[in-house]
C-alpha cells in the first residue's frame, strides 16, 4: 500500500542553477521495509484455475471467472471492514493508555521537562536496547551522541523510530548513542515556545555533560527541524552539526501548482481562526485540525489509494495499514500559545529567516549565530516542505557565498527528486540510503571548509547492503547567488496585514466571550466531536455494537480465505477501475489548487491600496509607489 507517508508525486522542475538536475543516484543501501502478510498465516482455498481453452467452452470460463471473483471481492469487503475495526480499537486503546509514544526500540527516561522551570511537555528519552540485546557492546565511545528531536504537528512521537529500519535504526548501527526527544499528548497550561526551547537547551546541556564534553547531533524532523535551528541558534557552541529533515525556515517560498498550503492564510484570514480554535479547546489547540488540513492537501493520496490499497491487497497490506494508522491517527494537542507563536512568526510572518522572531522580550532569534555546519534534506516530492522553503532562507541570511564563508559556516544540501514528507522519516528505503549516508560522512560535513555544498550520493555497486567503501560522497560546491526561488512576497506581506488586522479584532472584541462560555468539559466533547476522530472510532464495537457482526463474519472468510489469480480479468479489471478513480481526484485536486492561486493572485498579487499601506512594512509602502 503506497499509503501517505511513502508515496511519491512526479517531481516539479528544480531551481535553476543549483539542485542537480541529474537522473537520481541509483541503487541503494538497504532493504526496503518488508511487507507482513496477514493472509499468509491462515490456510486458504486456492481458486481453481479456468481454462479458456475447455471443451465447455469461453463462455463457461468466464462465468467461473467472474464467480471466483465474486467471492474474493465478497471476503475482501468483510476483511475491510474489520480492518477499519480493528482500527477504531487501536485508536481507543491507544488513548486509554494515555498515548505512549510508538518507539519500536526499548527505552529509559533521562529527563522530563515537567521539572523544570518553566516546565514543558518535553521528556527525553535514551535508546537501551533492540529486540532485547543491549547496545553498549556496539556503541562507539568516541561519537557524540544524536538527539532526534520529534515533529509537534498533530501527531504523536515516533516516526522517526517506527521502525527497525528507520533514523533510530541507523544511527544505533552507526554506532551512535540516541537519545529521542518525545512529548506528552497534552501541553503545560499556557506553554509557549520559550518554555519548550528552554527544555531542549537543558537537555543538550545534559547531552553534552553525560557523553564527555561532546556536543550532541541534533537530527530535527518538520517541525523537529525549525526547533533544531532556534536551539543551535540561541545554544551557540553547546549544540553539534543540525541536520534538518524537510523542515521548513522560509516559510512564503513554494512552486505554482505543487505547494499550494502557504496561501491559506490568504483564504482563512489568517491566525484569527487559530485563536478561535484554541479558545474553544479551553487553552488547547487540537492536532487533529493539522492532519485534518494535511489529509485534504492530497486526497487522491491520503485519502482514496489508501483506503483503495487496503482494499485490493488485504491480505498483505492489513498490518502495515493497522501499524501506520495507530500513529497517524493518535492527535496530539498544543497551547493556544505555541500554536499562535507559531503561526503568526513562521507561517504568516515569516519572521524567522529575517531574524525577527522573538521567544522573550528583546531576545529575537538570528540563524547566523548559528556555528554549528547544518545538512538539509529535502525532496522535490514533498508539498508540505519543499526544497523552496528548505532552502529559501540562505540567500536571505547569506546575501553572497562570500558572506557564508566569512561567516564560517558550512550548509550541505541533500535532495531527493520523489519521496513524499513523510517518507522523508519513515521510509526504511531513505533510512537506509540517505540518513546512513548522511551520518557515516558527519566527520566529513564538519571538516569542510566555509561555504555551500550539495551533497551527492553514488552507488555504483547497486548492493542495498554494500561496504562503507563501495558507495562514494561528494560535496561539490555551490554558489548561494545560483540558489533563488522565486516569491511572491509583496503579496504575502498584505497577508500578513490582514491577518493581523483580523487578529487584533477578533482578540478585542471576540475571543473574551469564547474564553468565557468554553471550559475543558466543552472542549472534551469538541475533541471526540472531531471529524477525524468520529471517522475513526465510529467502527468500534464498543460505540457501536453493530459493527461486532463484522469482527465474526472476518473470523469465517480468514478461514475459508479464496484467493484470485492476479490474472484474473475482473480483478484487473477492479484495480483500473481505482486507479481512474485516484486519477479523476487527482485531476479535481489540481484544479483547486490552481483556482486557489488565480484567486491568492487576484486578491493580494497587486499593488496595495491607500487603506492597507499604513499596516504594511516601509519598504513595500515605497516599493507600491514606484
Amino acid at each position: 500500500m503506497p499509503d501517505v507517508a511513502t508515496d511519491t508525486v512526479s517531481a516539479p522542475s528544480p531551481a535553476k542553477g543549483v539542485i542537480s538536475k541529474g537522473e537520481p543516484d541509483k541503487g541503494a543501501l538497504g532493504n526496503s521495509a518488508r511487507k507482513a502478510s496477514v493472509g499468509d498465516k491462515a490456510e486458504t482455498t486456492p481458486a481453481p484455475e479456468s481454462d479458456a481453452g475447455a471443451e465447455s467452452g469461453v463462455a463457461p470460463a468466464q462465468m467461473t471467472a467472474f464467480a471466483d471473483y465474486v467471492v474474493d471481492a465478497a471476503q475482501r469487503n468483510i476483511l475491510f471492514w474489520d480492518a477499519l475495526r480493528r482500527r477504531a480499537n487501536n485508536m481507543l486503546e491507544h488513548e486509554h493508555e494515555g498515548l505512549p509514544p510508538l518507539l519500536k526500540f526499548k527505552y529509559e527516561e533521562v529527563a522530563d521537562g515537567a521539572e523544570f522551570k518553566p516546565p514543558s511537555n518535553y521528556k527525553l528519552l535514551k535508546i537501551i536496547e533492540v529486540d532485547d540485546i543491549c547496545l553498549d557492546d556496539c556503541l562507539d565511545p568516541e561519537k557524540p551522541p544524536v538527539m532526534i528531536i520529534e515533529p509537534r504537528a498533530g501527531h504523536g512521537p515516533g516516526i522517526g523510530g517506527f521502525k527497525r529500519d528507520s533514523e533510530v535504526g541507523i544511527a544505533l548501527h552507526e554506532g551512535y548513542p540516541v537519545y529521542f526527544v518525545v512529548f506528552d499528548p497534552d501541553p503545560k497550561p499556557g506553554q509557549t515556545l520559550a518554555d519548550v526551547l528552554h527544555t531542549l537547551r537543558r537537555f543538550v546541556e545534559m547531552l553534552k555533560a553525560l557523553h564527555g564534553d561532546r556536543a550532541p547531533i541534533l537530527y530535527g524532523n518538520c517541525q523537529g527541524g525549525w526547533a533544531a535551528a532556534l536551539l543551535a541558534a540561541d545554544c551557540g557552541n553547546e549544540a553539534g552539526p543540525v541536520v534538518m529533515n524537510g523542515s521548513p525556515l522560509s516559510y512564503w517560498a513554494g512552486e505554482a501548482g505543487a505547494n499550494p498550503m502557504r496561501l491559506a492564510a490568504g483564504f482563512l484570514g489568517g491566525s484569527w481562526l487559530t485563536h478561535f480554535i484554541g479558545d474553544l479547546g479551553a487553552g488547547v489547540f487540537d492536532g487533529a485540525w493539522l492532519v485534518q488540513n494535511f489529509e485534504n492537501l492530497k486526497p487522491e493520496g491520503a485519502i482514496w489509494r489508501k483506503y483503495a490499497d487496503l482494499y485490493l491487497n488485504i491480505d498483505t497490506e492489513r498490518d502495515r495499514f493497522l501499524d501506520f494508522e495507530r500513529w497517524w491517527s493518535g492527535f496530539y494537542r498544543l497551547s493556544r500559545e505555541e500554536m499562535l507563536a507559531i503561526v503568526e512568526n513562521l507561517f504568516i510572518g515569516n519572521r524567522l529567516e529575517k531574524g525577527e522572531v522573538e521567544l522573550c522580550e528583546g531576545c529575537a532569534v538570528d540563524l547566523k549565530n548559528i556555528s554549528s555546519p547544518l545538512v538539509v534534506f529535502a525532496s522535490y516530492g514533498d508539498n508540505i516542505t519543499p526544497p523552496h522553503q528548505a532552502l529559501g532562507w540562505i540567500p536571505t541570511v547569506y546575501p553572497t557565498t562570500e558572506d557564508l564563508k566569512t561567516a564560517g559556516q558550512r550548509i550541505v544540501y541533500l535532495i531527493n527528486r520523489h519521496v513524499g514528507h513523510l517518507g522523508i522519516f519513515v521510509s526504511a528505503k531513505v533510512a537506509r540510503f540517505e540518513h546512513r549516508a548522511i551520518l557515516e560522512n558527519m566527520n566529513d560535513v564538519e571538516n569542510l571548509e566555509p561555504g555551500l555544498y550539495e551533497m551527492r550520493i553514488d552507488n555504483p555497486t547497486g548492493d542495498p547492503d554494500c561496504e562503507r567503501d563501495q558507495y562514494t560522497v561528494r560535496f561539490e560546491p555551490r554558489r548561494v547567488e545560483d540558489l533563488h526561488f522565486e516569491t511572491p512576497n509583496e503579496a504575502f506581506e498584505k497577508v500578513h496585514a490582514v491577518s493581523e488586522t483580523m487578529e487584533g479584532f477578533y482578540a478585542k472584541f471576540m475571543s473574551p466571550f469564547i474564553r468565557a462560555w468554553a471550559s475543558p468539559m466543552t472542549a472534551e466533547a469538541l475533541k471526540w466531536a472531531h471529524p477525524m476522530r468520529v471517522s475513526r472510532y465510529l467502527y468500534s464495537e464498543k460505540l457501536n455494537p453493530f459493527i461486532s457482526v463484522v469482527a465474526t463474519a472476518a473470523e469465517l472468510a480468514e478461514k475459508s480465505r479464496w484467493r484470485l489469480d492476479a490474472n484474473n480479468p475482473y480483478r484487473q479489471a477492479e484495480r483500473r477501475g481505482a486507479d481512474d478513480i485516484e486519477a479523476s481526484i487527482k485531476r479535481w485536486r489540481m484544479a483547486r489548487d490552481a483556482a486557489g492561486e488565480q484567486a491568492f493572485d487576484g486578491l493580494y498579487n497587486w499593488a496595495a491600496p491607500t487603506m492597507l499601506q499604513p499596516f504594511l512594512p516601509a519598504a513595500q509602502t515605497r516599493s507600491d509607489k514606484t
